[in-house]
């Protein structure tokens, strides 16, 4: 996933930094600046800007809640996390009960990250991930879709363009 959104953004012109202390986890990537330290540690030390995204995708609540708890404190148009609605809501109920996290910054949480879009494959999530992103930045809301059913792209994942 960290691969195809970060080579994705950078299609789009952002800047961006992995940060993920984890060795297995290391991606190579020309142009990419790579953090080792604890993603909380290295939010603050990037002081973020109301340019500055950040989305948490290690589905590992001892990096992303940290990570998410300094983000929500910071002007970042956006910050977001990769989960189920119920691994979303246990994360915001983790926020507010350990870190005291009030109602105004966990409302800046998006989560699941990316439109509705039925993605399925880690490709189609970064495509819908980086939509989402682009609609915030430039002040837009993507109502929630109506899944309508049937089509042929149901079959299998990776339809033929």
């Amino acid at each position: 996933m960290t691969l195809y959104l970060a080579q994705m953004a950078q299609a789009l012109d952002y800047q961006v930094i992995i940060i993920d202390p984890r060795e297995e986890y290391q991606v190579d990537l020309p142009g990419v600046v790579h953090r080792r330290d604890m993603p909380d540690d290295a939010v603050l030390a990037l002081k973020p800007d109301a340019h500055t995204a950040i989305i948490a995708l290690t589905h590992d609540p001892k990096l992303d809640d940290l990570a998410l708890m300094e983000a929500l404190r910071t002007p970042a148009f956006y910050v977001g996390a990769i989960g189920s609605r119920v691994n979303q809501s246990k994360r915001k109920q983790r926020l507010a009960e350990h870190f005291d996290m009030s109602e105004a910054e966990l409302a800046r949480l998006y989560g699941p990250v990316g439109i509705k879009n039925g993605a399925r494959t880690p490709p189609e999530i970064a495509v819908s991930i980086l939509a989402e992103l682009t609609a915030v930045r430039y002040g837009w809301r993507i109502p929630e879709p109506v899944f309508e059913g049937g089509g042929p792209a149901l079959a299998a994942p990776g339809c033929a363009v």
